[in-house]
């Protein structure tokens, strides 16, 4: 008997999938010590990005999307 592939929960509040297969992450640089950033580099933090092409294949078996 086969067993389901489980959704680690750690790397699907990290990671969201898009409708075309692209996984999106959040940027770093965002919880503290603020006053310092400047307000571009802020709004630019606040916008996700694409995840690195190297780790694309283990977050999606993570997310349960693959086998």
């Amino acid at each position: 008997m086969k067993t389901k592939l489980k959704t680690n929960r750690a790397a699907a509040k990290r990671f969201k999938m898009t409708a075309t297969g692209k996984i999106r992450r959040c940027k770093t640089g965002l919880n503290h010590l603020m006053s310092k950033k400047a307000g571009n580099r802020r709004r630019g933090l606040l916008a996700g990005d694409e995840l690195y092409k190297g780790d694309h294949k283990r977050i999606t078996r993570m997310l349960g999307e693959g086998a």
